[in-house]
């Protein structure tokens, strides 16, 4: 099992990498096609638009891995390590349930879209770029039924003094 998410993490971080390269690229040729060339190369803006999409969803996913996702913690620090726990065990069951229903709907936007037949550029698929959003929200969901479980047996990560 630590082998399948180590793999899964270094995937992770590696689609990060390889879509924040490639956008940096694309958008210093297009710069340099533009300025120097008076051209451009038309699928690329749409492809950079999509990518901004990749990148916000694989960083989501990376943040979720180690539950670093941006909260508002004042409440935690006035509470006793007891309710400490529970709101941790409110929160996790609340992400969860809130992105598992995000990735339900978006899988059958996805579906409806590919049904469609419609393309985002260059007879690309609009669904192809779409496919991250169901996926990355349905880690996500997982990794928070984790931490409700973990938290529920009194090992959840980040709530050792609870």
């Amino acid at each position: 099992m630590n082998t399948l998410l180590r793999w899964l993490h270094r995937l992770e971080d590696a689609l990060i990498v390889i879509v924040l390269v490639g956008m940096v690229l694309l958008a210093v040729t297009q710069i340099l096609l533009r300025n120097l060339n008076g051209t451009s190369l038309v699928w690329v803006d749409p492809l950079l638009q999509n990518a901004v999409l990749w990148i916000g969803m694989l960083g989501a996913m990376i943040a979720s891995r180690n539950d670093e996702h941006i909260r508002i913690d004042i409440a935690s620090h006035y509470l006793s390590p007891l309710l400490r726990r529970a709101l941790s065990l409110l929160v996790d069951l609340f992400t969860c349930a809130v992105c598992a229903v995000v990735a339900w709907f978006s899988l059958h936007s996805v579906r409806d879209e590919a049904s469609l037949g419609m393309n985002a550029f260059s007879g690309i698929p609009a669904w192809w770029l779409q496919i991250i959003i169901p996926v990355g929200f349905t880690l996500i969901a997982l990794r928070y039924a984790v931490l409700f479980v973990l938290n529920m047996a009194g090992r959840r990560p980040g709530l050792a003094d609870a």
